[in-house]
């Protein structure tokens, strides 16, 4: 394989670090995981290290970007915090490339994802885009004019943190009523969760599911159901989708994108959950009937996004 144009990336969640060596068209060649052990720093970076070494086999000239789930100061070179891992102003960028002894480029994960999108995905062509990825929490990129906007110290684009309802659901990020704590996989997870505690009779297939337990409920459970007609799995969808299109529209009314790209590991919701967020969004955008609507779309590169986005953006720095 030659190495001309091709690049490492990582993508760094809250259970799985995933690896990939990627061309200079976006596609993915070969791939290599290891779960994240999230509540431990050295241990992480040790995985990461241990991805990137099976995949470089000895090649140090592959360039290597690293999309790691947290809030990534401007130089790139510090996590400052991450909700769902145990970096808290960490030094990440140095100690890896000591630890690997390699040139490497940290982006935020969603950031990745959302250039990903802008490169070889849906929002081609677009000069102005939003990128969201629903999982975990909510991640966001904005991308203007061929580059990824970072903000004054990099941390543009935190829309999962945008508060929606005051004295709301706590936050791993310190605040309560979040944005992700309502339109995320967990959000669907929690909500279902307390149908199956209350006992409710509209919960039967859920409580099978879960062996009449409410902490074995996830949101890909309550995808799931969904898809093969559950009512009211359909209508926690639904409900996550008007929180989704809340959200969308007080984005479009700040930063006005041509479109707006819905990724991450929602699955069969995808089709239920943008039709309600889409109209939603068109009921609360500012001005409507007078402006031009974003376009929401689905993600093209799925799962994958993130670790497309690093690799390119090793060989770009953008």
């Amino acid at each position: 394989m030659s190495a001309e144009n091709l690049a490492i990336g990582i993508d760094i969640g809250g259970t799985k670090i995933a690896g990939g060596i990627v061309d200079g068209n976006g596609q993915i060649l070969r791939r290599s995981f290891r779960p994240t052990p999230g509540q431990n720093a050295a241990l992480t970076e040790d995985a990461i290290a241990a991805v990137v070494n099976e995949l470089s086999d000895g090649n140090q000239q592959l360039p290597v970007g690293i999309g790691a789930a947290g809030w990534i100061n401007r130089s790139g070179s510090h996590v400052l915090f991450s909700p769902h891992l145990a970096w808290r102003d960490e030094p990440v960028l140095e100690r890896l490339e000591a630890k690997m002894n390699r040139k490497i480029t940290l982006n935020n994960d969603a950031d990745a994802a959302g250039w990903a999108e802008h490169r070889f995905g849906a929002a081609r062509g677009e000069e102005l885009s939003v990128c969201l990825t629903l999982g975990t929490g909510i991640g966001g990129a904005i991308i203007f004019d061929n580059r990824i906007l970072r903000g004054s110290f990099g941390v543009a684009g935190e829309f999962g943190h945008q508060t929606l309802v005051v004295e709301g659901h706590r936050c791993p990020c310190g605040n309560r009523g979040c944005w992700e704590q309502y339109a995320s996989g967990n959000a669907l997870g929690r909500e279902a969760a307390e149908l199956v505690r209350l006992n409710s009779p509209r919960a039967h297939n859920l409580r099978e599911a879960c062996s009449a337990d409410p902490a074995l409920v996830t949101g890909a459970m309550v995808t799931s159901l969904a898809a093969n007609g559950d009512l009211a799995c359909m209508e926690l969808i639904e409900e996550m989708g008007h929180w989704l299109g809340l959200g969308i529209s007080n984005l479009a009314a700040v930063l006005d994108p041509g479109v707006v790209v819905i990724g991450g590991g929602l699955g069969s919701a995808y089709t239920s959950l943008i039709a309600t967020a889409e109209a939603t969004y068109r009921k609360l955008l500012p001005g409507r009937g007078y402006r031009p609507d974003a376009r929401i779309v689905r993600a093209q590169l799925g799962a994958d996004a993130g670790l497309i986005g690093a690799a390119d953006l090793a060989r770009h720095d953008r």
